[in-house]
């Protein structure tokens, strides 16, 4: 029985993280099919919008600070690269 409750711990929890990731990429998502105005934002301006929708989504429980700074970081390098 109690191999059935650790399977089912870990499940929940698997289910649990890729909400909280599904959650993150849905706030970067909305931002990214935006209308797009007439003239392309700064880089800073663009980076300014993910700190602030990544602020957001802590606040409301949907990820964690540390799964928002990581997703930041990598979106930072994308938007400094140009992707």
């Amino acid at each position: 029985m109690k191999t059935q409750k650790a399977r089912r711990y870990v499940v929940r929890s698997a289910k649990a993280a890729a909400g909280t990731m599904l959650a993150a990429a849905t706030v970067a998502a909305m931002t990214a099919f935006a209308p797009i105005p007439q003239s392309a934002p700064s880089t800073g301006t663009r980076v300014a919008g993910v700190q602030s929708d990544l602020a957001r989504a802590v606040a409301l429980g949907q990820v964690t600070p540390e799964q928002a700074k990581r997703f930041q970081d990598r979106i930072t390098k994308q938007i400094a690269g140009g992707a």
